[in-house]
């Protein structure tokens, strides 16, 4: 790689201290940059894992239309792990091997795992398994009780997403709260509340050792006796005629343990708090539930946006709005952002049921990467909000929400309800 020296921006979007902000004391700044800067160039990111010294920075993509095309240019732009993948900090290549699977893969290695995948991810197959994931949505809010006082959080949004993939995937019921303890630590190295104390990089490679081991036992077994669950479908599964190693599998239980826990998770959070906050919003959806639910979840998930960031690196020199970008640089997908772009969306700060068209990027900006649980998030995010608000309906926000420190996913810890 040859990067120009070539000075930082002003702002400041790399340390931690930024990302220990409240999403709303962050976006004055992606404000700025948007309007002012669209395309900046920034000093690396402060992490609590492994610090580079020879990680010269990263280029910052904060609008739409940058965030979209870089997106869709796989020819371009590399997510692999040649590349360092595509977390915002530079992760060591054995995490990357271990957690990311086909999301630091490109093609043609990653459209041929996608596949086997997407098989289990189908609109079809999803809504084959609506009335069992509207079942569990209800058996949530029937374990609530009459009336109390809960965190949001673990009491609701966290249990529907991790009980519907761990089904999909196969867990078995007495190891799910183990797997769900490991998932939700690969995405809170950051946080200094989780970590208490302990090395940020040493919490991930016992969260993956967990996982790790659980896929292990999990795919011996189904080799003895196939079931009807993606476990059993990557065991049997093969790749330019090769089956899948234990290592390839564990590494697709990692990724869908996190991947299929947090994009529902924290936008029924987000949701519900910005429903909370916007009671006209609330009493609009409810006027016509069935008929207004499904514009009303693209909202949610703009307004929430629950992964913050990934990382594309240039492949080859090009060039993005006039500026050349040599081969080897980053640079970061700003998804936030780019859902409050005004050039997209009118009165991007608007809560707004109704916005019509909505085109986010909370599933990603499109091409090879989009969200393949896209349909699945969908369908629990239906459920879960159908049986909060019709079987809830004096349910109230009591407290502030506590975020997660992170530049990856957009996390609340604890929001404090009564109902």
């Amino acid at each position: 790689m040859t990067t120009t020296l070539r000075p930082y921006d002003p702002l400041d979007i790399s340390s931690l201290a930024f990302w220990g902000k409240t999403p709303a004391e962050r976006e004055p700044a992606f404000d700025e940059l948007r309007r002012e800067r669209p395309l900046s160039w920034h000093r690396p990111v402060e992490t609590e894992l492994i610090p580079d010294e020879d990680d010269p920075g990263f280029w910052a993509l904060v609008t739409h239309a940058d965030v979209t095309a870089v997106s869709r240019d796989a020819e371009t732009w590399g997510s692999g792990m040649e590349f360092g993948g595509v977390m915002m900090e530079n992760v060591p290549e054995d995490i990357i091997e271990m957690a990311h699977s086909i999301l630091s893969m490109d093609d043609p290695r990653h459209g041929r795992l996608r596949m086997i995948i997407s098989s289990v991810f189908t609109p079809r197959r999803v809504k084959l398994i609506e009335d069992q994931i509207a079942a569990q949505a209800a058996a949530i809010v029937d374990d609530l009780g009459p009336s109390g006082e809960v965190n949001f959080v673990s009491a609701v949004s966290a249990r529907l997403p991790m009980w519907t993939i761990s089904e999909m995937i196969g867990v078995p019921p007495e190891d799910r709260q183990t797997f769900t303890d490991a998932a939700n630590a690969m995405v809170a190295w950051n946080d200094e509340e989780y970590l208490a104390g302990r090395d940020g990089l040493q919490l991930l490679f016992d969260s993956l050792m967990t996982l790790h081991g659980g896929a292990y036992r999990m795919a011996e077994e189904r080799a003895e006796n196939p079931r009807d669950d993606l476990i059993t479908a990557l065991v049997q599964a093969e790749v330019d005629g090769q089956k899948l190693t234990p290592e390839e599998i564990a590494a697709f239980f990692v990724l869908l343990s996190v991947a299929g826990n947090d994009t529902t998770r924290q936008t029924t959070t987000h949701g519900l708090l910005a429903l909370h906050r916007h009671p006209e919003q609330c009493e609009y959806l409810m006027a016509d539930f069935e008929g207004r639910i499904d514009r009303a979840i693209d909202e949610f998930l703009r307004w929430g946006t629950p992964v913050l960031t990934f990382k594309r690196t240039a492949r080859k020199d090009t060039e993005i709005r006039g500026r050349h970008i040599a081969a080897g640089e980053k640079a970061v997908l700003f998804y936030q952002s780019a859902n409050r772009d005004e050039a997209v969306f009118a009165d991007p700060y608007r809560f707004d049921l109704t916005r019509d068209p909505n085109p986010h990027v909370a599933f990603g900006g499109g091409g090879p990467h989009f969200c393949l649980g896209a349909s699945l998030a969908r369908v629990q995010l239906r459920a879960i909000f159908h049986q909060v608000l019709h079987r809830l309906p004096n349910l109230e926000v009591i407290g502030e929400p506590v975020f997660l420190r992170g530049n990856f996913i957009h996390g609340i810890k604890r929001l404090p309800v009564r109902y």
